[in-house]
Parts: C-alpha cells; structure tokens; sequence
C-alpha cells in the first residue's frame, strides 16, 4: 500500500504548510507532495523549486481548469488527496490510512469524511451530509479534504471530455463528472482538525452578488451540461398553462401563513391591504395555531377590513406548505396566489398590480419578483438587492437545480398548485414547487425590487446551528435528487 496518495495542498510559507509536509512525508502511503502556489494567470504546472525529497510546488489555482488538468496529469499515484482550503489542518491519528482504506473498500470515486473546527482554545464538531443524486450544488460542503480515485478522474476525463478552461469552476466539473459514474462517499468519523484563523460570514446570497457573475456563468455551464450527459436537461420548450374550469372570486389573493409573530403580523397585513390596482384582491391568512397573541391581532383586523380572511389552520401538523394548501383550496381564493411573509412586507403600493400584469402578460405558471435584504429596522443590509439574475427564460429551471433558491415574493397559477399541491414543511416548499412547475411550464421574473426580506434571529435560515443546517440541505439535496428522475423519466431515461 505504499505510495498510493499525492497530497496536493495551496503552498503558503506559514508554517502549517511545513507541518503538513512533514506529516505527509513521514506516511509511507504518500507517495509525492505538490503545493499549489497561487497565481492569477499563465504559469500552471511549472514547478517552482523543491522542498523535501517528496515535494514540488506548482503555480496556479486549482479552481482554474488549466492548472487542476496540469496537476493531474502529473499524479502517478492510486489517489489524490486534496486540500482545498488556506486554513491549518492537524491531521487525526491514522487519517490517511483511514481514507484509503474506505476508498478501497467501497471503489468510490471520491471520499470525504467529518471534522473538528478549532477556534483559540474552542474545537467543536462539523458534521457534513451524505452525498446522493440532487447534490449538484456547487456549494455543496465536502470540508477541506476530498480523497479522489485517479482511475475515476482519468475514466470520466476521457469518457466526458477533459476539464474545460475555466478559471473558477474546475473542482466542480471534476466532482460532477465523477459523481455521473461513481459513489462519492462520506465518512462519519472527525478525521481531521480546521483550524479557523476567522469566522466565515453567513455565505447564502453569494451566489448572487453581481460581483461573482462570472463565476456563476461557468458554474451553470458545468452544471447544464451534467444534467445534459446524466439525461435531466430539459430544452426550453414549455406546455401552455391550461384555462382554469372555474371562476375565482378575487383576482389575486395575497397568502400569509403565520404563526407566533405578535410583532410584526399586523404590519405585514396592512402592506397587503395597502396594494392599489385594476383587480380585487383579497388577503388570506392561514394562522398555524399561535399562541403569542397573534391570532387576537388578526381577528380584530378581520373585523375592520372585509378583504381579509383570517382562517385558522384545521389541524395541528401542518407546516408552511400545508397552511398554502389549505389557503389554495379556501373558496375565497383568487386566481393568482402571491406569497407574503408573516415578517416581511412588500416595497411598494404596486406589487400586486406588477404580478398579476406579469401573468396577464406571458403564459405562465408562475412569477418571481425580487427582494431587498434588510434589518429588523427596515434597514437594507448586504448585499441588498436579491434579484437572482442567473434565471434565463432558455436555461432557468435547469439552472435551477444548482442554486438554493429563486426568490420572492413568489406568485402561483391558482388552479395549477391546486392539482400539484405544497409539500407540508416549513423549508423548501416554495422551491420544489418552482421546480415542479418549471418541469412543465415557464416562469415569469421580475428583477426590480418588489419585497422587504427581514433578517433577524428568527428567521427559518438565519445563523443556524449545524444539525439544522445540513437537514435543511440534505432536504433540498432530497428535492433535487426526485426532481431529476422526474426530468430524466420525461426525456425517457430510467
């Protein structure tokens, strides 16, 4: 088993780099050591120089498809055992050991295992999720450490074509391809140590800050075409949306689900009741049982504005989804049903009016504004605007199925959702039954600002704690993962 592994680490002249070399250079299962070195351009896979009997340093990033092919061209080892991050790594007793082993064991084209964070004189635990079909994120979190079979890497580089040039996107076309023929498998065991200099930043909406574009373009190009070679690409050729079979009451109807938000229900209910358009609306709040004098707030707005109709949720296991469905199905809704947060507010008097023209416009099963990111205050906070620009009309539900989210507030086809229903949870809804609509039908988009998106401490995505977090992504991994097979049994694929 000696030499099986070519670590491949971003050269740094800290002295953690001396100490993982020298960690690496002691196991006899390592066979060579390449720093990466950073570079913007125009030298990858030049050797810089030597710095033990088993390392060399080559120039570049391996985000960029020029240097990730030079470095793998370069491995005559079984694995390659790659750290991605510039943060320390104290690697755990029998570490590498452990990754071969479990990568001979299971044949799988990449392994990841758990890790312990380190902080000062504070560790604490980082759990990661397993991998399955819908992980196609390019945000998914293998930690630091991926151990990938280089039988795998060359089998797919030769069967898919080799890594294109890319500047940010190379790992990520790697993953995706091996991820098309091979298990991509996770150990639940802490392996390893990070040792984070500093807290990373709540990351949500960096995907689509205008100043990553250019990342996300090539993102959603590697991404498209897995979902072209793996069967799940959908061409942009859409169904109508049938004629609804009955008469709706109201145009549109305004939908809150709430429960427990005593302080800011009533000023989420007047932002609806303060839309001015060519229609009737009305405004539907599904309460979920709220105990925190919610309900009595909404009970005396009720009896002051007959446009709102306060129900109360039939039964006491519905989440989000379920208190839509009961709102879809109320006989007071409108033909478009527009989602408002219970904590947010719409921007402007004319929300509604821009939906539904949107609507009226195209032929479309639903519609998506944007939304202003700010404080409990109402302050903008960054990065501000979330205009989620990476939709296209051409590649927008494909693209889809990378992203965690398409924005808001989102607006249904009445009769459409009526047949498809919500899922009954509190996250992920919303997006599965975008991607559910988008299979078939087009969706339409605004990108000016329509909505006020509070962030505090009680929102649903807001500072969470780790177990919640990877349930909430394992879930929408979930959603993906139906969803794709849902897409490659429309293109009549297994």
């Amino acid at each position: 088993m000696n030499g099986m592994i070519t670590a491949v680490f971003p050269f740094s002249r800290e002295d953690h780099y001396e100490e993982m070399s020298r960690v690496f250079n002691r196991s006899p299962l390592v066979k060579k050591i390449i720093g990466v070195y950073g570079r913007p351009s125009g030298t990858a896979g030049k050797q810089r120089g030597k710095l033990s009997r088993k390392s060399v340093i080559c120039n570049g990033v391996l985000t960029s498809g020029q240097t990730l092919s030079a470095v793998l061209e370069d491995i005559r080892s079984k694995y390659i055992l790659l750290i991605t991050g510039n943060d320390p790594i104290w690697c755990g007793p029998g570490m590498v050991e452990r990754f071969v082993d479990v990568a001979e064991t299971t044949r799988a084209g990449m392994v990841y295992s758990d890790f312990f964070e380190r902080q000062g004189a504070n560790r604490w635990e980082h759990p990661l999720i397993d991998y399955q079909l819908g992980s196609i994120r390019d945000n998914f979190d293998f930690g630091p450490m991926v151990l990938i079979s280089m039988d795998a890497a060359r089998q797919v580089l030769k069967k898919y074509r080799p890594i294109p040039d890319v500047s940010y996107a190379a790992l990520y076309d790697l993953r995706l391809k091996i991820s098309a023929d091979f298990s991509i498998f996770r150990i639940q065991e802490f392996l390893y140590t990070r040792i984070a200099r500093s807290l990373s930043a709540d990351s949500i909406f960096d995907y689509v800050d205008p100043l990553n574009r250019t990342v996300q373009i090539e993102m959603e190009t590697v991404a498209t075409d897995h979902l072209r070679r793996t069967g799940a690409y959908l061409e942009p050729v859409f169904k109508k949306v049938p004629p609804a079979r009955k008469r709706f009451p109201v145009e549109a109807s305004v939908i809150i689900p709430v429960r427990n938000r005593a302080s800011t229900i009533a000023e989420a209910v007047h932002s609806a009741l303060a839309q001015k358009t060519d229609f009737p609306f009305n405004v539907i709040v599904v309460d979920n049982h709220s105990d925190d004098g919610t309900t009595r707030i909404l009970s005396s707005l009720a009896k002051k504005h007959h446009e709102i109709k306060h129900l109360i949720a039939s039964r006491d296991d519905l989440g989000i989804g379920g208190c839509w469905n009961e709102a879809l199905l109320y006989n007071e809704c409108g033909r478009y049903a527009v989602q408002l947060d219970s904590d947010d507010l719409y921007g402007a008097d004319d929300v509604l009016q821009r939906i539904v023209g949107e609507f009226r416009r195209g032929n479309y099963a639903m519609v998506i504004g944007s939304y202003t990111l700010v404080d409990a205050a109402l302050r903008e906070i960054p990065p501000g605007l979330i205009d989620h620009r990476e939709w296209t009309d051409e590649n927008g539900r494909n693209n889809a199925l990378r992203v965690n989210g398409l924005g808001a507030p989102r607006a249904f086809n009445t009769a459409l959702m009526r047949r498809i229903g919500f899922l009954n949870v509190s996250y992920g809804e919303d997006y599965a039954a975008a991607l559910r609509l988008s299979r078939e039908y087009r969706i339409g988009r605004i990108y000016d600002s329509l909505y006020l998106c509070r962030r505090w401490e009680g929102n649903t995505d807001s500072s969470l704690p780790a177990d919640i977090r990877n349930r909430n992504d394992f879930f929408k991994d979930r959603i993906r993962s139906i969803e794709i097979l849902a897409r490659r049994k429309m293109n009549g694929l297994p």
